[in-house]
Parts: C-alpha cells; structure tokens; sequence
C-alpha cells in the first residue's frame, strides 16, 4: 500500500480544486464499483457491492483535499500575495516551492531578507501579508500573463520512503485514508459499502455534510490522518499519539464525539484480531466525521487514525505499519457490521 499512499501523496489537490485526485481515485475505483458518482460539491461517491445486501448500512469516508494557498493580489514588481486555503503554520512557508494552476507554473515563498529585519522583526513570526511568491516574473502585466486572481498554490515535494519504516510526503492528510478505503474497495466485501472521498475538509467539512446527506448511512467509518505528538519538548500527557503504535482511536475531538458503540466495537475488535491500536487523549482538530454526525436524524459516526507528524506542512511523515494497522482495523469493523446484516 506504500506505492498507493506515494501516488496520492504526489497529486495536487488544494480545497476545492481536488479534480486530479477525483480523477485518479475514480479511474481505479470504477473496476470494482457497481456505481461512481460525483456530486455538486465535487466528492466522489462509490458504492461497492458485496456479499450481502445492506442498502446504506456503512459508510466509509477519507478526504481528498490538501491546505494551499490561493492568489489574491498582484503586486506592481509581479509578486503573488496569497492568503492560505486550510489551516498553515506560518513558520514553515519561507523557501517552499510551489507550483501554482493547472499550469503548474513553478514558484517560491518568499520574504524579506533576513539580514534586513529590524531586531523586533527578528523575533517574530511574520504575518501573512508579510510573504509572496516569487514567479521570476520582471512586473504586473508578465505575471498576469501567467497567473489569475484565484489560482491555487500546491506545496510540491517528491514522496519517498526513509528511515525505519517511515514514508515522507505532502498531504498525508488524508492521502493515507485514501490510500485504505481504495484498497478496502478493491477487495470482495462481505455486504455492500459506500465510499465517500470528500472534497473541502479542510476548509469546514463542507463536502462531508452534503454526502451524508446524501448517502443517508446508518453507520459512519472515517479515516483519518491525526497529529502524532511524540516531538521533542512536547509536554508528557500529550505525548500518547505516536508512530510506530498502531491505529488511532479518538473518543472526542473539537468537532464531534465518537460514538460510544462504535469505539467500544473497535476496541474489542483490535484486541481480538491482535491490531496495534492507541489512543488520541489530547482534544484537538476536527474532521469531517463533526459534519457526518449531525447529518439529517444522526448517524453513528467513528474516526480511525493514522498518527502524522508535521501535519500541513510541505512534508509529513507517516510509518507504513500504522497504515497497514488502520486498513486491517478497518476491514475488521466492515466485516463484523456483516453479521448484522
């Protein structure tokens, strides 16, 4: 599944431009789908048939999109100022290449030189306003030529393994979750699921909610890609999501609160299959499980992990036996709902 995770992991998908994903997820999906769709809001919606019949039972959900940034000025010396598309840490932007529309027209982060900041600058971290991208363009008129107010921005970095086990890459979140629900929907399924890649999680679960909607799923699996905290000076009790550990179970988040059943179910199944698991004890972030839950008269919704470090950065790391933890973990709750069916 590694080779998966790093295709998906090189395809630009910036909120709301999530095409090339959609495309390459529906191209190896249709195969082994009984239906493909694409609704307005852009998500791709899947449904595989199995063994059994089971109508809206279960549905499972990974997002396609990545945080970007998208132009929104043009300076008079042909900069690109930007604002960001997700949630990014200022700190990691200065130097990034970028590649920005459909053109993938190549770029830089740029900043003022360091070696001309003031000392009270120096010990700050610089606001957005503060950056451009740097196109090599000589002035306003070339730079338009180029790019249109609008065009997104894609953190560009090669995906590769290294390490024990580790693989580094852009938009682990939520290529990884990606990655095992194709999987899970190549394989023959003991009863009938639908597969849901939303688009704009990153921007407010605005995808989610018009899925579910949709689909109307009884049950709600989604999977996931969380923040690992095993980083130096990281405080003691929030040091409990880790590489390396397994699959991650979350029972609250700021957005929504798993399912008790539903946690307990993948609890017990864990320890019955002998699947590394752990635990996210810290509250913190959201996913597209907090638009699912609410949708139309509720839906028992469950988030299955995989521990990421530098998660929205231009490069993420991810280790392969946490993926291989979470596909096995969630193939085991698919086949256990089965027998209700």
């Amino acid at each position: 599944m590694k080779d998966l995770v790093m295709q998906l992991s090189a395809l630009n998908g910036v909120s709301s431009w999530e095409y090339e994903v959609r495309d390459f997820l529906c191209a190896e999906a249709a195969p082994y789908a009984q239906d493909v769709r694409t609704d307005a809001l852009g998500n791709l919606i899947v449904l595989k048939k199995g063994k059994k019949a089971a109508e809206n039972k279960l549905l499972l959900c990974a997002h396609m999109d990545e945080v970007g940034l998208m132009v929104r000025h043009i300076t008079d010396e042909g900069y690109l100022k930007f604002d960001t598309v997700g949630t990014i840490d200022r700190r990691v932007l200065l130097g990034k290449p970028v590649l920005i529309g459909a053109a993938r027209l190549p770029g830089v982060i740029g900043l003022k030189a360091y070696h001309l900041v003031s000392r009270g600058e120096e010990k700050k971290v610089p606001k957005l306003d503060d950056y451009y991208i740097d196109i090599g363009a000589k002035n306003r008129e070339e730079a338009e030529k180029l790019v249109s107010l609008g065009d997104v921005a894609v953190f560009t970095t090669q995906p590769e393994l290294f390490g024990d086990g580790l693989l580094k890459g852009k938009a682990l979140d939520d290529r990884l979750g990606c990655a095992v629900l194709l999987t899970l929907l190549k394989e023959e399924l003991p009863m009938d699921c639908t597969f849901v890649f939303t688009a704009q999680e990153e921007v407010g679960t605005r995808g989610a909610f018009g899925a579910a909607f949709s689909v109307t799923p009884e049950l709600a699996l989604v999977v996931e890609g969380t923040t690992a905290a095993d980083l130096p000076d990281t405080e003691p009790h929030q040091q409990v999501c880790a590489l390396g550990k397994g699959a991650v179970l979350t029972f609250m988040d700021r957005g929504s609160i798993t399912d008790r059943g539903l946690f307990e179910r993948l609890r017990a199944l864990a320890a019955e299959n002998r699947i590394p698991w752990q635990l996210k004890q810290f509250v913190s972030g959201s996913n597209d499980a907090s638009a699912i839950q609410r949708t139309k008269a509720g839906v028992r919704t469950a988030v299955l992990s995989v521990p990421v470090r530098y998660v929205h950065t231009p490069a993420s790391v991810a280790c392969i036996s946490d993926l291989e933890a979470v596909l096995a973990l969630a193939r085991a709750l698919i086949h256990d709902v089965a027998k209700e069916v």
